[in-house]
């Protein structure tokens, strides 16, 4: 069978096993749309929220940014692994314990305050709007490919899939497909890095494989990749910078990554959805078990995918006539890509093959001037493809690559669904029934949620049609809005008895408002491109940060103006400062405490 056909009936499986599952789950009540009735099994949460979690930044963009940048793209499996777990130690099981079912919602109870509700909702829409861009241009490149249209069309088929089945079915129905999802991706992700690490070293792990033997040329594999690309004028691939501001920006962006993770509102929702405070802790357990899976596999299927990429292009000697891939020879899967122009050549030399190097490289121009070559021919490789083609340039089975395919859609999808979901509830819920009109009917309130998502889709989907970067960079930027304005604002609430509703309404404001206006200086106001004040290089950043890791600068900015308002303002009520010690102490441990 061939792969078009293939790929159709894999992906279309899926996406009947999606819609139907949301048919069969779907919410009848706000308890079901907002927490699916807090029915959910512990290993059952743990694996809807490692789909939730993995997005098409994790599945799809993350491998290709560690693929193009090594060693320096490690912070971002530290950031969001670490992140996970101080989500679950720190806020999980204390949110849970609370018994509400939103993050505004507990922000505006404790700290008695319908203004800080009304502050919490809007970052948490900016953060959650910003991070969906990034899984609209991850369904983009998905539907693309195995559509083989330009990656504009695909958006919005992918779109259109988002809108049927997180609109119908609510958390309930967004559970049990993520279930269905985390199967679909995790099996998507590790059988071809399975493939190709026995290939090109032996070891059927690539977790083992990354650091074992290169069958082709007996050394390790990550000394033949730093061979490969060096030889071609690109920096070395396991290279740590020594530069002060490079680890300036690698430590803050790791942070901004952690505590990002933390406050993200609809990964926290996840854990409202069982039906204990324990199972809120092993929930975050299991999550972290399925999670590793994909975490651990993600470096070897980079470097692999990478030196597979060279390897293609660049066929002989460096230099030698024969040496570089004959264009009109471009396999199958070149075509495909260049199809959603995603990948693009463009012979610059006249000779009819394709120099892929590094022209920014002063000293290997020289080099490469001598062979006759004019400038690097590759103009565009996008990042977020390198996963998706991987199979197909390693020559795997059509079955693995449809497999792929329906992965990264199910990867992109997750956590989409997630996110809409959370606007959704913050909107209808936080705003609607708590404060504009709470006397709405459940189901006016309903119908309130679904309008909500719809809106939130048709928005994230005109914004993702011009992405501020790769899905991964898109993502980090809402990692780093969540980090400056809700991380903040839920640590104290929980951890400080003294923090009152001005702290929290100040802070939250001082930290969501300066790190949003440094992004948009930089990558443009709203996104929209052509409207960045300022060029995004390191020359123009402030103290050499990028705007990727500033929400750390934003988180402390939050925490200071938070303490200093607080202390110098009136102490919240007696009730707030009970409520407070009540969420923290665990249930029949009065005495224990009280000695």
């Amino acid at each position: 069978m061939d792969l078009k056909t293939l790929t159709y009936i894999v992906v279309g499986a899926s996406f009947a096993l999606y819609i139907g599952i949301a048919i069969w789950a779907r919410a009848g009540s706000t308890s079901e749309f907002y927490a699916a009735g807090r029915g959910v099994h512990p290993v059952t949460n743990g694996m809807a929220t490692a789909a939730d979690w993995m997005s098409a930044a994790s599945f799809i963009s993350m491998a290709g940014i560690i693929a193009f940048n090594g060693y320096g793209a490690s912070l971002y499996l530290m950031g969001w692994t670490g992140g996970y777990v101080l989500l679950a130690m720190l806020l999980a099981p204390y949110l849970r314990k609370f018994g509400k079912y939103t993050v505004p919602e507990f922000i505006g109870d404790r700290f008695y305050s319908q203004t800080a509700r009304i502050v919490a909702v809007i970052c948490l829409i900016v953060a959650s709007i910003t991070y969906v861009i990034g899984q609209m241009k991850g369904v983009g490149v998905a539907f693309s490919r195995f559509l083989e249209v330009d990656a504009s069309t695909g958006l919005l088929i992918g779109t259109g899939i988002v809108f049927i089945y997180a609109v119908l079915g609510g958390m309930k129905g967004i559970t049990y497909t993520q279930v269905a999802q985390y199967c679909v991706l995790i099996l998507a992700y590790t059988v071809p890095a399975i493939f190709i690490s026995l290939a090109l070293t032996g070891n059927a792990l690539p977790q083992i494989g990354l650091f074992s033997d290169h069958v082709g040329s007996g050394q390790p594999l990550l000394a033949t990749l730093d061979q490969v690309v060096t030889d071609l004028g690109f920096n070395e691939y396991t290279a740590q910078s020594g530069d002060p501001l490079s680890v300036l920006n690698m430590t803050l962006f790791t942070l901004s990554l952690m505590i990002g993770t933390a406050g993200l509102p609809h990964v926290i929702i996840r854990f409202f959805t069982v039906p204990k405070v324990a199972d809120a802790r092993w929930s975050a357990g299991w999550a972290l078990v399925f999670i590793a899976l994909l975490y651990t596999t993600a470096p070897g299927v980079g470097a692999m995918a990478r030196l597979n990429l060279m390897n293609t292009i660049q066929t002989g000697e460096i230099g030698a006539p024969d040496g570089n891939l004959a264009y009109d020879e471009r396999p199958r899967w070149f075509k495909s890509w260049e199809t959603t122009g995603l990948l693009k050549f463009e012979d610059k030399n006249g000779d009819g093959r394709i120099q892929y190097y590094n022209d920014k490289n002063e000293a290997f121009n020289a080099k490469a001037a001598e062979f006759g070559w004019k400038g690097n021919e590759m103009v565009t490789v996008d990042r977020d493809i390198m996963v998706l083609a991987n199979p197909e340039i390693a020559n795997l089975p059509n079955w693995v690559i449809a497999l792929v395919a329906a992965g990264g859609l199910a990867a992109a999808l997750s956590t989409a669904a997630g996110l809409l979901m959370a606007i959704s509830s913050a909107v209808s819920h936080d705003l609607i029934k708590s404060i504009y009109n709470p006397n709405i009917s459940e189901k006016g309130e309903l119908l309130a949620a679904r309008l909500s998502m719809a809106v939130a889709i048709v928005i994230a989907a005109y914004l993702g049609l011009n992405p501020p970067g790769f899905a991964a960079q898109v993502v980090a930027l809402a990692f780093g809005i969540a980090a400056a304005s809700l991380f903040p604002v839920l640590m104290l609430g929980i951890f400080s008895k003294r923090m009152n509703s001005r702290g929290a309404i100040a802070g939250m404001l001082s930290g969501l408002i300066i790190t949003v206006v440094y992004i948009f200086i930089y990558k443009g106001w709203f996104f929209i491109p052509g409207t960045n004040m300022l060029p995004n290089n390191a020359s123009n950043w402030l103290l050499g940060i990028s705007p990727e890791a500033f929400g750390a600068v934003g988180a402390i900015i939050n925490f200071a103006v938070a303490y200093f308002v607080s202390n110098a303002s009136e102490a919240p009520p007696r009730e707030i400062q009970e409520l407070v010690e009540s969420i923290r102490v665990p249930s029949g441990a009065g005495a224990a405490v009280d000695h």
